[in-house]
């Protein structure tokens, strides 16, 4: 079985988004520098309204308070050298600085817990992965299981330091962990402790569902998670 290959991480932030959201998060931040600052305050504003974070409130009412200070010595700025300086220094805050403040939250607005692109990616390595760890930990168990249950393979309800990817061994784990079982309710845990308590164990996935009589559909998935320590 070959090893999946290492996930390597995007170059540009842009790239762990869709070509679409990726463009649209870059037009949103470049909007302060393109209006020459005058929609900024609507900017965050949006933004604001969208994802309700307290940070971007803030960020609105400063800009916003900056955008009436200008509206308010617009009036003067061809006869006053003084508001001529003001607006200057208002407009470059509100371009400028905006726009780069834009860019800088711009990925916590669009793609804020970092679900797509990258993200996905990141889920389907790990999937991967701990697939890897309980095909390895299920070899081991089943050419030793002394050292398999000195590790305490498949069982989640003790301390231990092995990684076995999610296991659940069906003849040693409590009931308690017996339902960490895809489709393994409580009532249906007890059943498996009453069935192994007089039978001994159980030797597969298979030979589990017949015996403790559960649902068939269950067999496929138990199959990947269970195993069985003698």
């Amino acid at each position: 079985m070959n090893a999946p290959a290492p996930f390597e991480p995007p170059r540009v932030p842009s790239d762990s988004m869709p070509p679409g959201r990726a463009a649209l998060s870059v037009t949103w931040a470049a909007l302060p520098f393109l209006t020459l600052g005058y929609a900024t305050p609507f900017t965050f504003a949006a933004a604001a309204l969208w994802r309700r974070k307290m940070h971007l409130v803030w960020a609105t009412l400063v800009y916003g308070g900056l955008f009436a200070g200008l509206m308010l010595v617009a009036p003067a700025i061809p006869t006053d050298t003084g508001a001529q300086r003001v607006a200057g220094v208002v407009m470059f805050v509100l371009a400028i600085i905006g726009c780069a403040h834009a860019f800088l939250v711009r990925r916590q607005v669009f793609d804020p817990d970092g679900l797509s692109g990258i993200g996905n990616e990141a889920v389907v390595e790990r999937v991967r992965q701990q697939r890897l760890l309980r095909a390895k930990a299920r070899d081991l168990a089943a050419q030793d299981p002394g050292l398999a249950r000195e590790l305490r393979i498949g069982r989640p309800d003790l301390p231990r330091q092995y990684n076995d990817g999610g296991l659940v061994d069906v003849n040693h784990a409590p009931a308690e962990a017996l339902t960490m079982l895809p489709g393994i309710t409580p009532e249906l845990a007890g059943r498996i402790e009453r069935v192994r308590a007089d039978t001994g164990g159980f030797m597969s996935a298979e030979e589990l569902s017949a015996l403790a009589a559960l649902p068939p559909g269950l067999t496929g998935e138990l199959a990947e998670f269970a195993v069985f320590i003698r």
